[in-house]
């Protein structure tokens, strides 16, 4: 009877272990940084440097300097693998592991994001030729470059929007399957469909709410977190410069959280943003305090946006010019200076 007693005793102690290695509690906002956009953009036969680019090291070691932990870094699927179920593009991936590569010298993580909406050119992924299998084939080969690389993270898909909930369940299963089959045991980050938006969250959008149906993810390691966008402007678009939605906004990042609460899960918001204006800086400094007060269940964030191409008079951008720091990127600083002392590297349990 002692004796299983204390295998009991051992049990919940290594289970304890586990949770508090792969949930951490009470940790701090361990990512927060921005997005670095340009290779997302133009076709996918776009030419590199004229019609894309990817980050240079002054703007990498720029956002450093600024104590930024992660960089989103989103990139076209279909250049990066030109042919379904084939080989990557050698001189694709090597700039993208090149600019990983540059990411890491400067002690910043890196969220690998195809930023392709649910969609390989104009076919909807789990539909042919983006077969649930062909998504996770891209991923399983993409995930063989970079597995267990410290620093690395997944994001499956940048906003799946009119795929039904079930059916990108299915999908973001697939991939992760892929994921974990090639030994990478990297942090995956889960959209959900419409947006993957934070207000919509348990809204039946499209094929049920992601809030019900995305409780449905299996990952053998679970180590895995919800990536959640939320905008503050009418139509949560992040296309205005105003910021009608700032309460709309606000409340959907409380909602959530209670939601990742209720349920023992994580999330990240991927991509957030607005003007300068009060009222949007008011909005921005509520959802950031929300998160910073509840990081048992928010590992971070990732502002939208900063990168070379981006023109000085866009209103939501923080890269570097030659005008005066913006009012958000100090907002994104004052979060850098409540929790690096104390940030640890989030890991599986395990590892």
């Amino acid at each position: 009877m002692k004796r299983k007693r204390l295998l009991h005793r051992l049990l919940v102690a290594a289970v304890t272990a586990i949770s508090s290695t792969a949930h951490a509690a009470d940790a701090p906002l361990c990512y927060y940084g921005v997005n670095l956009s340009g290779a997302e953009y133009g076709e996918r036969g776009g030419i590199y440097g004229t019609n894309y680019t990817y980050p240079t090291e002054e703007t990498i070691s720029y956002f450093a300097k600024k104590g930024m932990t992660i960089i989103r870094l989103p990139f076209r699927w279909e250049r990066l693998q030109p042919t379904l179920g084939a080989r990557l593009d050698d001189d694709e991936l090597q700039r993208l592991k090149d600019t990983v590569a540059l990411v890491r010298k400067h002690k910043i993580n890196v969220l690998l994001d195809p930023h392709n909406f649910g969609y390989y050119d104009k076919g909807q992924v789990g539909k042919p030729p983006a077969t649930n299998a062909a998504f996770a084939d891209f991923w399983a080969r993409l995930s063989v470059e970079f597995a267990n690389q410290d620093g690395v993270l997944f994001g499956l898909m940048n906003e799946p929007h009119d795929i039904p909930a079930t059916d990108w369940l299915k999908a973001a299963n697939a991939a992760i399957r892929g994921i974990r089959a090639v030994g990478a045991r990297n942090l995956i980050l889960v959209p959900g469909t419409a947006w993957s938006g934070a207000a919509s969250w348990e809204t039946d959008v499209i094929g049920g709410a992601n809030g019900t149906v995305m409780l449905g993810m299996r990952d053998p390691l679970d180590f895995y977190a919800y990536e959640f966008h939320q905008y503050l402007d009418a139509d949560s678009s992040g296309t205005h410069e105003t910021c009608e939605g700032a309460k709309a906004a606000t409340d959907a990042i409380t909602n959530v959280t209670a939601w990742l609460k209720t349920n023992g899960k994580r999330g990240f918001l991927g991509e957030f943003g607005a003007s300068a204006n009060p009222d949007c800086l008011d909005g921005l400094k509520t959802m950031l305090t929300t998160m910073s007060d509840n990081s048992d269940v928010w590992l971070g964030f990732s502002y939208w946006a900063a990168g070379e191409w981006w023109p000085a008079t866009e209103p939501f951008n923080v890269q570097p010019r030659d005008t005066p720091e913006r009012p958000q990127l100090r907002l994104l600083e004052q979060m850098v200076a409540r929790h690096a002392p104390v940030c640890a590297a989030v890991k599986p349990a395990g590892k």
